[in-house]
Order: C-alpha cells, then structure tokens, then sequence
C-alpha cells in the first residue's frame, strides 16, 4: 500500500483482515496524510442517530422534490429519482415533525452535486456502504458522537462525527488495528515507480528512504495507490485548471502532490475529471488551513459576512458556488460569525482542537460580548452588521432565508460572547485522479483492469464529478480503502 492516509490505512487493514501480508509504506514522518487535518465529517443516513434530528424546512424539502422532476441523464437516474419520490409518500404519510432522509436523496444529492459527471455505480457503492464501513470502522476502535450535523457543503444533516471531531481519530483507530493485524509500516519511504512484469501486471514498487536509500518492494497480489490527490501542487493544478491562481492556498498536507497519479499514469492508467479542482470559502488568510476558526460544529451555526458586513451568500450551499460567490467580494475575505452555543461552551478548545484563549491572543480570530464590539474590532460599520445580524435571527426564527435562499438553520446566533473568523478561498479537494471499477482496480485507458494494480481515496477521481459534497471524502477513503484491500487480498 502505497500512502499511509486514511485510504492507505484501511486499504492495509482490510487486506489483513482478508489474509493477506501487507506493507504500507509513507513518504512522511508520520501517518495521517489529508485525513489527519479534517474535522471528521462523514455522511451515512442512519436513521438511528437521525431520529433526534428536527423536520428540515419546507424550503429544504422544495429541495429534495425537485430533484425528483430532473431530467433523467440515464434509466438509472429514473429509477433513483422514483425510488426518492417512493421515500417522500412514505414519509408523508408518517412522522413528518421529524428528518426525511434516504440512500436515494443522498445518491441523488452526490450525483446532482457534481453536475451528474460523477459515475452513478460508484456514487451508489459510496452511499449504500457507507453506513456499513462506518460500523467496520467503529469495530476497528472509531468511536462516534451520537449527535449529527450539516457539514458546509454537505447540503443535509446526516454528517457522523468521532469523538474527539477530528480527522486523527480515524488515522489513530486505524494505525492500532494495522498494528494488531501485523502491517509492517515504513515511514520516511516515498513511492517512486512501479514496477510490471512481461504481462503489464504490477507486481511491486520502487521507492526511496528519507536519506535517499533505495528501496524495492515485490507484491506477491497487488500493489493499491493511496496517496491523496495532487492538492498541494500548485504547478499540477495550474496545468489542469489554470484559472485557479497559482498563489492560492491549501487546506491539503504539503505532502499531497499528486505522486500516485504520476505513478499510475506511467503503467497506462486513465485518468478522469483533471480539471475538477475544489475550493472552499472557508481557508484561513495566512495558510489556507481548515483549523483556527469557530463555528465548525456545523454550518447550521454560523452566517458568513464581507468586509462591507452583510451576508453575500446561503452558507449551506455548494462548495464551488459558495468560493465563487467569495471570490466576488472585496479582497476576497469573510468573516464567520457564530456565538459561544454549542462549540466552545464549557470547553477550552474549539473543534479543531485550536486552543480558544490563544486564537483570541494571537488575532486568528475575534471576540466581543456584543455584536456592536465585534463589530469595530474587525472593521465594518457596527449599525451594518447588526442588522445583519437581526436579519440573520429572524430567518433562523422563521426557517427562511428570502435574501439568499439557505435552507439549514440551527439555532438563534444570541449568546455572548460572539465571534468573528476571517476566512478566504482555499484549494481543497482535486476530485480528478485513476479511473477505478466497484472493485477498486485501477483501469487502463481501454477501460480494463490493470492487473495487480488498485486504487482508493482522493487519488482517484469519477466518483464525486465536478464537485465534492462535504462529508463524502471520508466516506470515499474509508468505502474504497477498505475495498480495495478487500480484493486486493484475494486477488489470485
């Protein structure tokens, strides 16, 4: 296993757990990868944790009609979106004070979310085990919250959470059963080359320690890729979507550039969705990071302002949309405004584990016991975003939003003391990479299986099409990790 992310690690376990020797090795000083800085979003409709969960709003659920009256690209899309509106008359006809939520709106939300470029088996294996992987992962030592929440970009309460709300807990459950299984891990050893026999089969890897020593690894059954996407390449992402810029920033670790597809391309694998590059509204303005702000326990808890102090966007809507709308403002900066309800209530620390006093110390973000305060301490006229503000309470009062149409409201944004985090566009998930089947093989440029070879996480692509809903990633690396292992194992 080539990459020792979240894909890599449950590749290794899964194929331990199905018989096989496995070896991981990771060009980093430390397992973890993307996986390692994400907040733990991971969507699954579980209607057990989602039995607690509120009715959405009507305008939410005009939502979820009209992707039943899409245009069908495929008889397959027909069958989702009549299987969808089979769900609504069963739920009409129940308990409808609380959450509608089904496998066929979460396929239809993927598919319809990335512009239908995704490919709809995939999207199927990705909704339809993700509940199940989500148990494998527990038995393996995750510990989920009960609670579920709305990730930004995620469109619909069915976001799980680990314990501690953070990526680490996944890589830390998942090194302890690679562990226990036997996995020899090395770290500190980049993947380089494959290597194939006389047939084209892979049959291993070259690779080089930290201080430069060669290394060569021979697979008896396969090799499986999972070093992440091509995030933080700023030449790789200009080649495939040079409107990007080359100075903008990553959420991604520096190490995600790309080395697996380079790898894979070399034997002949085709590669889907290049130029699909997603950003996110919400990086910060010196590193382009994920951590460092408040409000991340969900986007139902939080409204997005410009420097001029009004909201210029529904904050619960598509990632590209969202940047986009971003983009369009002054400097390209925001401010997320959230309140003390929820996240750091009792605690130190915010959901990133960022602690809170020294955030505050630091500038990274602002705090005032009234919204006037905030106000002033970040620039904006303060009659300006109190209106805002009150504007904001009273669609989450009335479960509408007539400015902008958002659609997911938590509760009132009223308890002191206030926060304000300045947030900027950031690159966050290339969703182009090797074309894989529901087995997890990597595929040539023919369309057929490159013998010996796999692939899962982020350094595959056709699965999400041109855009990423939020919590899926997690879903993906754990879902075709865990199958790529699988057969993998018992490749013959």
């Amino acid at each position: 296993v080539i990459g020792g992310g979240g894909a890599g690690l449950a590749a290794a376990v899964s194929a331990a757990e199905n018989g096989a020797t496995a070896i991981l090795i990771e060009k980093t000083a430390a397992l973890g990868g993307n996986t390692v800085r994400a907040g733990g979003p991971y969507n699954a409709v579980d209607p057990q944790r989602q039995e607690g969960v509120p009715a959405a709003s009507d305008l939410a659920m005009e939502s979820v009609i009209a992707l039943t009256e899409k245009e069908a690209v495929s008889p397959e899309h027909q069958a989702w979106m009549d299987q969808l509106k089979s769900d609504l008359d069963a739920y009409n006809s129940g308990d409808t004070t609380k959450l509608f939520d089904s496998i066929a709106l979460h396929i239809l939300q993927t598919y319809d979310g990335g512009d239908y470029a995704g490919q709809l088996p995939m999207i199927e294996k990705l909704v339809e085990e993700s509940l199940p992987t989500s148990e494998w992962m527990a038995a393996n030592g995750v510990e989920w919250k009960e609670e579920i929440s709305t990730v930004p970009g995620g469109l619909w309460p069915r976001a799980h959470t680990p314990i501690n709300a953070a990526g680490g807990d996944f890589i830390k459950a998942s090194e302890a059963k690679a562990n226990e299984l036997g996995v020899e891990i090395i770290l500190e050893c980049k993947g380089n080359e494959l290597i194939t026999d006389e047939t084209g089969k892979v049959v291993g890897v070259k690779a080089e320690m930290s201080d430069g020593t060669p290394v060569t690894l021979n697979a008896k059954k396969a090799v499986i890729i999972a070093t992440g996407g091509f995030g933080a390449n700023k030449e790789m992402r200009q080649e495939y979507d040079p409107s990007l810029g080359a100075n903008l920033g990553t959420t991604n670790s520096p190490a995600i550039t790309g080395d697996g597809i380079i790898m894979a391309e070399d034997v002949n694998a085709n590669l889907v969705g290049m130029e699909y590059i997603q950003s996110l509204p919400l990086g910060d303005p010196e590193t382009g990071a994920l951590n460092g702000w408040m409000g991340a326990i969900g986007v139902e808890y939080y409204y997005q302002i410009n420097k001029e102090g009004v909201r210029f966007m529904a904050e619960d809507g598509r990632r590209d949309t969202m940047t986009a709308s971003l983009l369009q403002q002054t400097d390209a900066m925001s401010y997320v405004i959230t309140d003390t309800n929820r996240e750091s209530e009792g605690t130190e620390v915010n959901l990133w584990g960022d602690n809170i006093e020294e955030l505050v110390k630091n500038g990274t973000i602002y705090r005032a016991d009234t919204i006037e305060e905030l106000a002033e301490l970040i620039g904006v006229d303060a009659e300006t975003l109190k209106k805002t503000h009150e504007d904001f309470n009273s669609y989450v009062a009335g479960g509408s939003d007539p400015e902008f149409g958002r659609k997911l409201f938590g509760d009132p944004i009223e308890t002191a003391p206030f926060y304000a985090s300045p947030r900027m566009p950031t690159v966050h998930h290339t969703m182009g990479g090797i074309e894989i089947n529901l087995k997890g093989q990597a595929l040539d440029k023919d369309g057929n299986a490159i013998p010996g070879l796999y692939a899962a996480g982020e350094v595959t692509g056709g699965i999400h099409g041109k855009n990423r809903l939020g919590g899926n990633a997690l879903v993906d690396i754990h879902v075709f990790g865990r199958e790529a292992g699988k057969n993998a194992a018992l490749d013959n």
